[in-house]
C-alpha cells in the first residue's frame, strides 16, 4: 500500500500557538525599549511616590502598631545590604555568608568615634563635631570596611564554594565575638550608646533637628516635610544612597568589570583560560559589597544611636542572603524588593495573631490536616501525573498545609491568654519555607535577571527589534 505524497503535503497545518509573554518579561522589554531619557522621565515619578509613602500611607499597606516611616527606613538600609550584596552573590557567583560583619563594622566605626561609651570618642573635645560628626564618619565607615574586605579576600578568595562560603561565616562570628569581648573598647554586651547622627533642620520645634529619634512628626500638617518623622527622613537619605548605589554599579555591571563578573560566575575555570584576572575581580566584588554593606551599617548606627554584638547575629546574615535569593539573584531591582519583602512583612504581621482562641485553633488544626493527607493521597493516585504547574501548585499547597498543622498544634497545645504567637515572630520560619518553595517552584527569583553581555547591548537590542523591511538587505 502506498502512501500519496498529496495526501501528506496537503494537510493543513495546525495554527500557530500564540505567543504567551510572561507579565514580567513583557514589562522588561517595554523598559528596554525605552531611551534612557525616557526611563528617567518614568522613574522619576515612581520614586516621588515611594518617597511620599511614609507620609500618606494607604491603610492597606500600613502597619498596625508600628511607624510605617521606620519601617521604610529599615527598608532603605535593607535595600543597600542587599544592593551590595547582589555584586558579591548575584554578579561574581560568591557565596558570602557573613555579610553582617561588615554591617557591624560600619556600625560600630561610627559608634566607637562618636559614643560616650567609647574611649575613641571625638566628639568630646577631639576632632568631631557632634553637628556634622555623622557625615564625616560615614566614609570612614566605607574606607574601613573596603579594607575589612580587602584584607579578608586576600587570602581567601582562592577559595570556592562551600569553602569559601564557611570562610566567610567565620567572618561574621569573628566580628560579633570581637565587638563582645572587647569591653574595653567596645563596652562589650551593654552596647555603645548616644551615636551620633545628622544634626540637620534644628530648630525650636525640632532642637535635635529633623533625624532626631525625638522627631515624631506633625500628622494634623499638610506639609511633607513637618509630617515627616525621624524615620522618614532617614527612609529619604537611604533613598538617596540607594541610588547612588545603583548608579554606580550599574556602570560597572556595563563595563568590562561587570562582563568579568558574569564570566567569572557563569564558569571560572573557563574565565581563567579565556585570559580574565579572575581573583583581580572576584577582590573588586568583594570590596565593593564591604563598602556598601559598611555604608548601611553607618546609617543603622545613626539611625537607632545605639549597638550591641546582639544586633550583628548570623541570622541577620541569613536574612540579607534571603532578600537576594527571593528577589533575584543579580537583578539590581529585583534584590530591592526582597529587601522590602522581608523588611516590611514581619511588621506588618506582627499584631497579627494565628488563631484568636483554642476552638478555632482545633477547628483549623483539623482542616490543615484534612487537606494534608487529601492532597497526598491525590498526590499518589492522580496528580503525578498531571500537568506541571498543578504539580507545583499541589506541592505547595502541602508544604504549607502540613507547616500550618505542626504551628496549628503547637499554638493549641500551649495556647495562652490573650491569643497565641504573633506571626510576626515566626519571620525565619515562614522565609525559610518561602525559600524551599522558590527553589522548587521558581529557583531563579521573583525577578530573574536578564544579563546583557554585550558593550552596545542596547543598540544592537533595538536594531534586531526594527521590522524587517528597513534592515539593510533583509530582501535578499
Amino acid at each position: 500500500m502506498s502512501t500519496n505524497l498529496n495526501d501528506i503535503t496537503d494537510k493543513p497545518t495546525p495554527p500557530p500557538r500564540p505567543d504567551r509573554t510572561p507579565i514580567g518579561d513583557a514589562l522588561r522589554g517595554w523598559w528596554n525599549g525605552l531611551s534612557r531619557p525616557a526611563q528617567w522621565g518614568v522613574g522619576v515619578p515612581f520614586i516621588i511616590v515611594l518617597a511620599l509613602l511614609p507620609i500618606y500611607t494607604p491603610p492597606l499597606l500600613d502597619t498596625p502598631g508600628v511607624s510605617f516611616g521606620g519601617v521604610m527606613a529599615q527598608f532603605a538600609m535593607y535595600a543597600l545590604i542587599a544592593v551590595g550584596l547582589n555584586v558579591v552573590v548575584g554578579q561574581a557567583g560568591l557565596l558570602d555568608l557573613g555579610y553582617v560583619g561588615f554591617y557591624a563594622v560600619g556600625a560600630y566605626t561610627v559608634g566607637l568615634l562618636t559614643s560616650p561609651n567609647s574611649p575613641w570618642n571625638q566628639t568630646d573635645g577631639g576632632w568631631l563635631n557632634p553637628s556634622w560628626a555623622w557625615f564625616a564618619c560615614v566614609p570612614i565607615a566605607i574606607a574601613l570596611t573596603a579594607l575589612s574586605g580587602l584584607l579578608l579576600g586576600a587570602p581567601t578568595l582562592r577559595l570556592r564554594g562551600d569553602y569559601l562560603a564557611i570562610v566567610t561565616l567565620g567572618f561574621g562570628e569573628i566580628v560579633r565575638l570581637m565587638a563582645d569581648n572587647l569591653g574595653e573598647l567596645t563596652n562589650g554586651s551593654l552596647g555603645l550608646s548616644k551615636i551620633a547622627y545628622p544634626h540637620v533642620g534644628e530648630s525650636s520645634s525640632h532642637p535635635g533637628g529633623v533625624f532626631s529619634p525625638g522627631n515624631l512628626g506633625d500628622s494634623s500638617s499638610w506639609n511633607p516635610f513637618t509630617r515627616a518623622s525621624n524615620g522618614t527622613w532617614w527612609f529619604w537619605l537611604g533613598m538617596v544612597l540607594v541610588i547612588i548605589a545603583l548608579l554606580v554599579i550599574g556602570n560597572l555591571e556595563r563595563s568590562r568589570v561587570g562582563r568579568a563578573w558574569v564570566a567569572i560566575r557563569e564558569d571560572e575555570d573557563v574565565a581563567e583560560i579565556m585570559g580574565v584576572p579572575t581573583f583581580r575581580f572576584k577582590l573588586w566584588a568583594f570590596v565593593i559589597g564591604a563598602s556598601v554593606g559598611g555604608l548601611s551599617g553607618a546609617m543603622y548606627a545613626g539611625q537607632v544611636t545605639y549597638v550591641n554584638p546582639k544586633q550583628f547575629d548570623i541570622i541577620l546574615s541569613m536574612l540579607f542572603l534571603c532578600a537576594v535569593v527571593l528577589g533575584g539573584s543579580g537583578n539590581k531591582l529585583g534584590v530591592i524588593v526582597g529587601a522590602f519583602i522581608i523588611a516590611y512583612l514581619p511588621m506588618r504581621l506582627q499584631s497579627a495573631k494565628l488563631v484568636s482562641d483554642e476552638t478555632t485553633g482545633y477547628v483549623l488544626l483539623a482542616v490543615a490536616v484534612v487537606v494534608f493527607i487529601g492532597l497526598l493521597w491525590a498526590w499518589k493516585w492522580r496528580i503525578h501525573a498531571a500537568e506541571i504547574w498543578i504539580q507545583r501548585v499541589t506541592i505547595f499547597i502541602i508544604v504549607f498545609a502540613g507547616v500550618m498543622a505542626l504551628l496549628l498544634l503547637g499554638t493549641v497545645l500551649l495556647f495562652r491568654p490573650g491569643g497565641a504567637q504573633s506571626l510576626g515572630d515566626l519571620k525565619y520560619l515562614y522565609f525559610g519555607i518561602a525559600l524551599v518553595v522558590m527553589m522548587i517552584l521558581r529557583p531563579q527569583g521573583l525577578f530573574p535577571v536578564r544579563q546583557k553581555l554585550l558593550a552596545y547591548g542596547r543598540q544592537v537590542y533595538q536594531a534586531v527589534r526594527k521590522p524587517a523591511a528597513q534592515l539593510i538587505g533583509a530582501s535578499r
